[in-house]
Order: structure tokens, then C-alpha cells, then sequence
């Protein structure tokens, strides 16, 4: 009771006590909390369902115009979806709320796309996640941003990985929904940072669900072929829960969710993985649709043991030259039904991998199958939705239904059948799902009520030695003179929290004082980058900062050795900018690259800076009539000089072109520009982007060369750098200054 009494006094006091245990979870039948239900299986356990319907008739509740490309999640009577708002300038991604019994909206949340690749076709496709605990929706944007709202549609915090963590976000668009593990949203995406973690990675990043402070980050793979979305899941094998996930690296990887610990690696492809894995007692269903490792043939399904340690190199059994490209298994039993890239589906025994049966659906799949009530909901890039009886031998088609010709597509060709590119939910006697133009709910007119819980996972409590120190939080960014509490977290050998710890503290890198865990960076108003270590008994652990600078201030780069870079400079080594001595003078380089690397966004300071200008020195070099393209970026706002354009335009979300103001200029190959780029928040709540270029050595122009004026613009953000340059570019006397 007193237990219970200093607890509600936390609550109530704002306070965040330790957890002595993760858990536990609970999700009743009925709710979807995830884009792959609540035990993110495909699988739900209701029945009672409808075998078939027909469009605008029986069994068809209600039609939606809100497309995507990603799967719906409910909880209780709403369903929650993300995909794109509006068209051209307007356009931008959103997370909203629908009534399940109505379809009606209930709210929105829109948010930018800015500094990313993607194009406005192929943005949306994460599914939010909805924590069980608290009703919180946390969603994934095309950018790398993680959004955590309220049941209410309320900011409650967001993180930018696309500037911290310089997220390689690509023209593939294919991101990965985030996934809630007790007090953890877990995200992941290629990053590519400074330090140790320089290099790209296809990482996974754990955040506090109430806060957003990072508590760890997981690289288990290599460097990634591309970015991926594949369907992370949490199994609990041998009494070890393992978080288990494709990346971009081509290879399965499972790691311990609440410390991020890698526990074992399956390298199956020579792209990115997007299928997501199943389970069954100890065995892992992996798949995919690209060449594989040891030989040249397309595609591959194949089973693991899932209690194995470190690379697994063989497996229990393994069916290549199927190309299982994007959809996601579901396990029935004994057997498991996937689909492959020309919409077939193929059902297995789990146990040999003997293929069982077939059957034809329609001619390209995406969408994954759902399995409820003895029934295959799913439908297919062709616009048809399926219902289907599997039995031991064979599949039943119980119904096909063919969707509308599309008229308003999120992402796909207007003019035929609405795609359905994501899977169905399932809650309280309906299926929901989404296609390119709009939400369908079909089965019971009225709501059921089943009972029961589809997930009843006990806590689970930390038992014995230490074997893991997790110091918390793990990944900032800090100004001069700011005070920052860490915590030493022991785990357990399974990844249990064990408890928090006094702990033996020391710096690396950084200037301050640190005491009891208490860090407070020194004044001086310079970058650093570095470590906090923490060391408990013969255990240690560590969070990385970097300290940026206050405006205003001025860079040179006479204070550094060639080959060196700015402490902290996010992404700076991934693109190989480093300061070099040209005719006698220290500037920035953009080594010359040949390869994806030649194009970089570098970021320089903090993601909440608002109402400041960027000043710079630029050039750029020619070869075989190719010359480079250089800019600055301020506020996620770029002013970039076009090489083989001649142009000069400023740009926030690159690919979406109808957005982007460009003025002709003409410019010289290894020649020095002046670029000046001011970004300012105005009162109507609009933002005004201006900028200017000149040659070095003229007098500045007394007028704005370029202006963009954005009635949803960006608010803040930080400043830095894109450069697309084969053949390397140059840059010097940077300038920030508040407006």
C-alpha cells in the first residue's frame, strides 16, 4: 500500500520513477496497436467474421477519402492512420483519427517533409503505433522525424533524425514503423552520425515514450544497400525476448529491446530487406525478394533457430528462387502463408519447409496477409481485395472484390483500380484497410465486444548479476553552461532492468564538470563532441554529446589540421568533408566521390534554432562537363547554387519540386561565391526563406536574389550543408548570426 501510495505521488508530482520491471503489456482482442496487430503477427484472435462483401453493398460499412500507403492501427473506437495531406505546395504527411463506426474524422496532425529525398509519391509509409499504456500515437515521418501525439492529437515531443542523425532517406521513401516496447518507442532508420558512429548504419534508436531522450542506439549490421521497411517484431525464444527485424544491410538481426544488445545476425540478401519475420516456438521465417548471398538466384524463404548466438551461418531449411519481396508472413499452426512479388500465395510446413499448396491472386503484392477467424484478409497492388479459407491442401477464394478506379492516388497510377500497398486491422467484428485513395471498414454493422486479451505478457523482472550498463540519456545535443542528469541503468544477461546505480563517472572529449552523474558543459563557447562514461563494478557504459556554439559566431578553419573536421559536425565524415589547405588558404572540402556519398546534407548545430542567417564561401569544380551543386542550409530551408543549371534556388524538401523557387545564375567552376541565406518566422505564422549570391571580392547586392515566402513553413531548424559533387566543391568563412 505504501508502494502504491509514493507511487500516485510521483504520478501526481510529475515525477518519473525507475521501473523495477519491464511490463507488463497488455492489449485486449479487439485493439490493433500496430500495423501488425497486437502481438505484430498478422494474426487476430477474433472470429465470427464475415466471409465475404461487395462494394457499396453487404458487409461494407463505410468508405473514407483519406488513401496511403501504410497500414491502419486502432484502438478502442478509433482508428489511426498516416499518409500524405494535400497536393503540390500543400502537400505534407499527417497522422489522424477516424471514427470506427462512422469514418468521420476526429482530428489531424500535419507536419512537414524537409532535407529528405523522397519523393511526394512515396511518402507515408510507416504505420503509427499506439502505446497501450498511456493511448500515445507515435509516428515515423518520410524524413526521419519521430512525432509522439496524445489520444487527442497533441504534440507531446519530436525528434529530427533526419538533421541529428543526417537520415539517408532516398527516393525508395520505404520507411519503418516504430514499435512501443514498456517504456521504449523504438524507430529505426540509415543514419549516419559523428565519432564512432560516422559511418552509415541502418540503426535502431530507442527513445523514452514520455520524454523522446534517446536511451540507446543499436547498430547490429553493416552499411546498408538502401533504406527498408521491414515489420519489426518482439518474440520472446528460450526465455530471451528478442526485438527481431530486416534492415538495410540485407540481413535479419536480433537484439535485446530494452538495451539494444545484439544477440545474433542472419545475413540473407545482397539489398535491403523488406519483409518482416514470424515466429513459431523457436523457429524464424525469414524472407525476401533480391539475389541472394551465396548464389544468383532472386529470392528466398527459409527457416532459423531463433535460440541461436551471434552470425548464423546455416539454417533449418531454405526454399530460393521465389521472390518474396515485401509482404509479410502469417503462421497458421503448422503452416506458414506468404505471399510473393507476382501475388501468389504459398503455404508451407513450418516444421520441413515442404511447400504445401499455391494460389494465384493477381499479378503484384505489397500488402501483407492478416489471419483471423481461419481467414486470409489481404489485398493487392491490382486494386483487389481478397478473402481466403486455407485449409491443409489448398485455398478457397471466398471473396474478390474489385476497388473503384482510383481518382485522387496517394501513390500509384489514377485511371485503375485502387492499389492496397499495406495490411488490414482487425477490431471488434470489422477489417479496416487502406488503398491508394481511400480508408474501407467492412463486417459487422454493429461493433462487437469480445473479450478477453490478446496479449497478457506478465512483467518481467531482472534477476542476478549485472551484465549490462546503460547510461541514459545516451545521445545529445548541448549548449554551453547546460546541466544535463545521467543515469547508470544495470540489465541483466537477458536485458532485464535490474535497477539504477551509483556510479564511477569520467569524460572524454568534452570540457565541464561531472559529478554523481550531474554534467554541466563548460561556458566556453565552442564545439565539442564526446563522452560520458559511467562505471559500475567491472561494468561500463556511455552517452555521447556535442556542444554547439551560440550565435553568433564565425568559422575559418584556420585552428585545424588538414583532414580534420568540426567536433560534432553530424554527417561530415560519412560524406568525407574534412578542412584542407588550397593555395595557401584553410577551407572545408568535399572530397571528390564517386560513389552514392558524392551527395551529402551535413548538419552543423542544434534542431531548434529559429530566426538566423547563414553565410558562406562556395565552389565548386568541373570535370567531363559535370560541375557540382553547392548550398547552405539554414532552418531546413537550402540556397543552392545548380552547377550543370545554372541556377540558384532555395529548396526545403528537394524532390517536391512545385515548392522550390529558382532564379538563373550563372557561376564559374573553381571560382569563390558568397552565399547568404536568412530565414525568418513572421507574425501571419507564415516563414520567409531570402537569398543572395555574389562573386568574392564584389560588393554584396543590396537586394535578395531569391525569396520564398511558405504559409506552413518550418519553425526551426538546424544549419548545414548539401553538396552534390562528384568532383568535389569548397566552402569557407562560414557566418551564423541571430536576424
Amino acid at each position: 500500500m505504501l508502494m502504491k501510495s509514493l507511487l500516485l505521488l510521483a504520478v501526481g508530482l510529475g515525477l518519473v520513477l525507475p521501473l523495477a520491471a519491464q511490463g507488463p503489456r497488455r492489449v485486449p482482442v479487439g485493439d490493433w496497436p500496430e500495423a501488425r496487430g497486437p502481438n505484430r503477427d498478422g494474426v487476430s484472435a477474433e472470429t465470427g467474421l464475415l466471409d465475404k462483401w461487395t462494394l457499396n453493398g453487404d458487409g461494407m460499412l463505410w468508405r473514407a477519402p483519406y488513401g496511403g500507403r501504410s497500414a491502419p492501427v486502432v484502438m478502442g473506437y478509433r482508428i489511426y492512420l498516416q499518409n500524405p495531406a494535400g497536393r503540390g505546395v500543400d502537400l505534407r504527411e499527417r497522422v489522424m483519427a477516424l471514427d470506427a463506426d462512422t469514418g468521420k474524422l476526429v482530428w489531424e496532425y500535419r507536419f512537414n517533409l524537409f532535407q529528405s529525398d523522397v519523393p511526394p509519391h512515396r511518402i507515408g509509409w510507416a504505420s503509427p503505433a499506439i502505446d497501450p499504456e498511456t493511448g500515445n500515437i507515435y509516428a515515423l515521418s518520410g524524413g526521419a522525424e519521430a512525432i509522439a501525439l496524445s489520444r487527442d492529437g497533441k504534440p507531446l515531443w519530436q525528434r529530427s533524425f533526419g538533421e541529428e542523425f543526417a537520415a539517408f532517406t532516398t527516393h525508395g521513401g520505404r520507411t519503418m514503423n516504430p514499435l512501443v516496447d514498456g517504456d521504449l518507442v523504438i524507430v529505426s532508420a540509415a543514419v549516419s552520425n559523428w565519432g564512432t558512429s560516422a559511418n552509415r548504419g541502418h540503426r535502431l534508436i530507442a527513445l523514452d515514450k514520455r520524454t523522446g531522450e534517446v536511451v540507446y542506439v543499436a547498430n547490429p549490421g553493416g552499411r546498408p544497400y538502401d533504406t527498408a521497411y521491414a515489420a519489426p517484431t518482439i518474440a520472446t525464444i528460450n526465455g530471451l525476448r528478442l526485438l527481431i527485424a530486416g534492415l538495410g544491410d540485407g540481413a535479419i538481426h536480433a537484439i535485446k529491446p530494452q538495451t539494444g544488445e545484439k544477440v545474433w545476425s542472419f545475413v540473407a540478401a545482397k539489398r535491403a530487406i523488406n519483409t518482416g519475420v514470424v515466429v513459431k516456438d523457436s523457429t524464424v521465417i525469414v524472407s525476401h525478394g533480391d539475389e541472394n548471398i551465396d548464389v544468383n538466384e532472386l529470392g528466398l524463404i527459409a527457416a532459423l533457430d531463433g535460440s541461436a548466438t551471434g552470425d548464423i551461418k546455416t539454417t533449418k531449411w531454405a526454399i530460393k528462387g521465389t521472390e518474396f519481396a515485401f509482404s509479410s508472413p502469417v503462421v497458421d499452426g503448422a503452416r506458414v502463408y506468404q505471399i510473393d512479388g507476382g501475388s501468389t500465395i504459398h503455404a508451407l510446413d513450418i516444421a520441413s519447409g515442404k511447400e504445401l499448396w499455391t494460389l494465384r491472386l493477381s499479378t503484384a503484392q505489397k500488402a501483407p496477409p492478416v489471419f483471423a477467424d481461419g481467414k486470409l484478409y489481404v489485398g493487392t497492388d491490382a486494386g483487389r481485395f481478397f478473402i481466403v479459407r486455407p485449409a491443409a491442401d489448398k485455398g478457397t477464394i471466398l471473396s474478390s472484390v474489385e476497388l473503384p478506379n482510383s481518382v485522387t492516388s496517394c501513390c500509384g497510377s489514377e485511371g485503375t483500380p485502387e492499389q492496397v500497398l499495406a495490411g488490414a486491422a482487425v477490431s471488434r467484428g470489422r477489417i479496416f484497410f487502406v488503398s491508394s485513395d481511400a480508408v474501407y471498414a467492412i463486417g459487422a454493422r454493429r461493433a462487437t465486444n469480445p473479450t478477453g486479451l490478446a496479449v497478457n505478457t506478465p512483467a518481467e523482472v531482472g534477476a542476478g548479476a549485472p551484465a549490462h550498463l546503460q547510461v541514459s540519456p545516451t545521445e545529445l545535443v548541448l549548449t554551453p553552461g547546460q546541466k544535463v542528469q545521467f543515469k547508470a541503468r544495470l540489465f541483466d544477461d537477458k536485458g532485464r532492468f535490474l535497477r539504477e546505480d551509483k556510479a564511477t563517472w569520467s569524460l572524454e572529449g568534452l570540457k565541464g564538470t561531472l559529478a554523481d552523474g550531474a554534467f554541466t558543459v563548460a561556458a566556453d563557447p565552442v564545439e565539442q563532441a564526446g563522452l560520458i562514461k559511467a562505471t559500475v563494478g567491472g561494468l561500463t557504459g556511455q552517452a555521447r554529446a556535442r556542444v554547439a556554439r551560440p550565435l553568433p559566431w564565425t568559422e575559418t578553419f584556420d585552428s585545424y589540421a588538414d583532414g580534420a573536421a568540426p567536433p560534432g559536425w553530424v554527417n561530415a565524415v560519412a560524406g568525407k568533408i574534412s578542412v584542407t589547405t588550397l593555395d595557401g588558404q584553410k577551407v572545408l572540402q568535399k572530397a571528390p566521390d564517386e560513389t552514392i556519398f558524392k551527395r551529402i546534407r551535413a548538419f552543423i548545430g542544434p534542431t531548434n534554432w529559429s530566426n538566423y542567417s547563414f553565410e558562406a564561401d562556395v565552389r565548386a569544380a568541373t570535370r567531363r562537363r559535370q560541375q557540382g551543386d553547392v548550398g547552405i542550409t539554414a532552418q531546413r530551408y537550402s540556397l543552392v547554387l545548380y552547377g550543370n543549371a545554372q541556377k540558384l534556388k532555395i529548396e526545403a524538401w528537394e524532390p517536391e519540386t512545385t515548392r522550390t523557387v529558382t532564379v538563373p545564375f550563372e557561376w564559374k567552376p573553381d571560382t569563390w561565391y558568397r552565399l547568404k541565406l536568412r530565414v525568418e518566422n513572421l507574425a501571419n505564422g507564415s516563414v520567409r526563406a531570402q537569398g543572395k549570391a555574389w562573386a568574392v571580392g564584389q560588393p554584396e547586392p543590396a537586394a535578395w536574389t531569391i525569396e520564398k515566402v511558405e504559409p506552413n513553413g518550418n519553425r526551426e531548424g538546424a544549419p548545414g550543408l548539401f553538396i552534390d559533387a562528384q568532383f568535389g566543391a569548397m566552402l569557407d568563412n562560414f557566418k551564423l548570426s541571430a536576424n
